[in-house]
This record gives C-alpha cells, sequence and structure tokens, in this order.
C-alpha cells in the first residue's frame, strides 16, 4: 500500500485551500481502507475519518478543504492509513508524510478574485460601485478623433484645422503615484469578527488593495506600527514589490500595546516626502479615542491624501435590529445604538477636518478599499 497528501505551496489565509490524499493498493485483491489525516493543532479538528474500497492494483484520489484563520506555519502530523480484507478480521497500520510544514500567507485567492477592477471599474456586480467621473486628470496620453459622448472641452483646435475634422485630447489617469497601506496592528486590531481578526481583514485588503494600485501603474508600499515602527517597504512599481509586500504582511502580527501616532506622524514626515495616498487601517470604539489621535492624523493629512479607514462593529449593529421583550434587552439595544451612532460622529469628525474615511463592515473591506481608491484616482485628487 502506499499513499501521498499532496499539499499546495502555501495555504491563502482565510479562504479554503484543498489538501488531496492519493492511495495506490498495489494488493491482489480488493481492501478496505480507512484514512486519518492528523490535520494541524490550529484547526482543532479530531474527527477526521474517510473509508474507501480500493480494487486490486489500482490508485484513488481523493481530496478536502481547509480554511485557516490566522497567518503562519502549520505542520501536519502522520497520514495513517488502516487496510484489511473483505473479512475485516484484522487491520494493517501503514504512516506516511510525517510533519509536512505549510505556511498559511494573506488571502492571495481574495487578490487573485479582485484583480479585475483593475482592468475595467465598470462591471455591474454586486459591492461594486460606478464611479463618476468629475472632470479629468492633466496627464496627456493622445490625440484621436471627435466621436459622439466626447467632452467638447477637450477639443484640439490645432489639430482640428490641421486635420479638417474634429480632434479631441484624451487624458489619463496619472501613473506612478505613491500610494502606501500603513497598518495599525497595536491591540485593537486584535479584536476578532468571523473568526479574524480585523488585523487580517486589513493585511488581506492591503495585498488585494496593493495588487490593484499596481495594476493602474502606481507606486506601492506599506508600513505597520503599533508602539514601535514595525514594517516599512518603501514605495515602488516593480514587478517584484507584490512578492515583497506579501512576504512583509506575512510577518505583521498584533501585541497588546496601543498604537503610538505621533510616533507615525513622524515616520511619515522623515521617510515619506513625497505627496503620497496614504490607506490608513485602524479602529476607534469611542469618540475620545479619535479625539487623543486626531492631531496627528491632522498633521499627516497636511502633506498627504489620508483616508482613515475604520470597522463598523457588525455585532453592534446585529443588536440595534432586534425585537426586544424585556428591559435588559432593551437596555442592550440603547447601548448598542449608542455605539453605532459613535461610529458615524467619528467618520464626520473626520471629514470635517479634511481627512477622507472609510467606515466599512470588516467582511466588505477589500471591495470597499478598492472602490475608494478608485474614486481618488477618477476623481484626480492626488
Amino acid at each position: 500500500m502506499e499513499a501521498d497528501r499532496v499539499l499546495p505551496e502555501k495555504f491563502s489565509n482565510s479562504d479554503e485551500n484543498m489538501v488531496k490524499i492519493t492511495i495506490h493498493n498495489q494488493h491482489g485483491f480488493k481492501t478496505n481502507v480507512e484514512v486519518i489525516d492528523e490535520i494541524p493543532v490550529q484547526f482543532q479538528k479530531r474527527d477526521f475519518l474517510k473509508s474507501l474500497e480500493i480494487p486490486a492494483h489500482k490508485k484513488i484520489s481523493f481530496d478536502y478543504l481547509l480554511k485557516p484563520l490566522k497567518r503562519g506555519e502549520y505542520t501536519f502530523g502522520n497520514l495513517n492509513v488502516y487496510v484489511s480484507t473483505f473479512l475485516k478480521l484484522i487491520k494493517r497500520k501503514y504512516v506516511f508524510n510525517k510533519d509536512q510544514l505549510v505556511k498559511v500567507y494573506p488571502s492571495f485567492i481574495q487578490m487573485k478574485n479582485l484583480d479585475f477592477l483593475a482592468l475595467d471599474q465598470k462591471i455591474n456586480l454586486h459591492g461594486i460601485k460606478r464611479i463618476r467621473r468629475i472632470g479629468h486628470t492633466m496627464e496627456f496620453e493622445q490625440i484621436k478623433e471627435y466621436v459622439r459622448g466626447d467632452d467638447v472641452r477637450t477639443i484640439n483646435w490645432k489639430a482640428t484645422a490641421k486635420n479638417n475634422h474634429l480632434m479631441v485630447n484624451q487624458f489619463q489617469d496619472e501613473r506612478s503615484q505613491p500610494v502606501y497601506s500603513i497598518i495599525d496592528s497595536g491591540r485593537m486590531m486584535k479584536m476578532p469578527f468571523e473568526g479574524l481578526s480585523l488585523l487580517d481583514y486589513a493585511i488581506n485588503s492591503s495585498l488585494a488593495f496593493s495588487n490593484v494600485a499596481l495594476k493602474k501603474k502606481d507606486k506601492v508600499g506599506i508600513l505597520s506600527f503599533s508602539n514601535k515602527i514595525d514594517t516599512l517597504q518603501k514605495a515602488s512599481s516593480k514587478l517584484s514589490q507584490l512578492n515583497r509586500i506579501m512576504e512583509a504582511l506575512y510577518n505583521v502580527d498584533t501585541g497588546f500595546y496601543d498604537s503610538d501616532f505621533s510616533l507615525l506622524y513622524s515616520r511619515v514626515k522623515k521617510h515619506l516626502t513625497h505627496r503620497s495616498l496614504l490607506m490608513l487601517y485602524t479602529n476607534f470604539e469611542h469618540m475620545s479615542a479619535l479625539q487623543r489621535q486626531l492631531p496627528y492624523l491632522k498633521a499627516i493629512a497636511k502633506n498627504h491624501l489620508l483616508v482613515v479607514i475604520f470597522f463598523e462593529n457588525t455585532e453592534m449593529t446585529k443588536l440595534t435590529e432586534l425585537d426586544v421583550s424585556n428591559v435588559s434587552e432593551s437596555a442592550h439595544q440603547t447601548i448598542a445604538e449608542e455605539f453605532v451612532h459613535d461610529k458615524l460622529l467619528m467618520a464626520k469628525e473626520l471629514q470635517k477636518h479634511g481627512i477622507q474615511t472609510l467606515l466599512t463592515p470588516p467582511k466588505d473591506l477589500s471591495i470597499n478599499t478598492i472602490n475608494k481608491y478608485l474614486e481618488i484616482k477618477a476623481r484626480g485628487l492626488l
């Protein structure tokens, strides 16, 4: 009897990943086989059992799916195969593939699924907004013949006189602009929603967003911080930049420290000398927490286009939608409504000071972040 466990080169965090098992019966008779795979401890799954009948000299394969919720190294134990004949009087145990290691990276599957947004933002799918282009950016692309629907304000009169028919200037989104994902890895980002921490939601979104920005020919970089600067990858538009970002995001982790926004401001001022688009992933649960950090956010926004991305508390939102039946439930609902209202006030407070804001449910983070980026590019704000 031979068996093999085939693992992908790496797992994608928060996505279904396929594991394939192949078993080859080299006996000259049909066998009954029970397969027990020792799945990594992170999954807390101890009931794996697959029963098969394998004809003589035949090979059978099957697969199963695993969904990791945390980045890092996962170790598979033994692949145990118990073999018996049709009488089932005795079983023989075979052991294969001891201690296989696989690394779980930020969600590259989600990144690939959202890859098309870099090519066409006019696709009408659920969750994807059409962006109204307000004016145009001033990066010249070419002169072309006028067709109905072109903006008459872009008519090139010299080219029109030379060719004896209407010609217009065509513009494109400005390219090679520096774009940074700034990830707050402080204790507030440890909060879990649907099994995944806010930090991992932010990391998955940063990877998908960086891929789209690179396809749009912008320079992308990342920065992570808590009580110190953990990671700083300077913006670049090279093809290898996405792999560097993925490796850097793999190592981002959170402790239980308060985030130092004054340190963030000093590092941004020192290292990011050109005006850049800064997508800051953070979270505030109370207005007082925002007020403490607002002076630093305003200082950063003076020299850069800052977008503060923080999270709706979806559990609180669910509480506000329940039908209450007693005083205790009514009190809980009142508190939940106050939390939801505070989030909206925070967004308005940031906007009042000229800071772009995105308040989003965790599960919609990636698509909403990319939409915000496409809107900024379309409006030529950077």
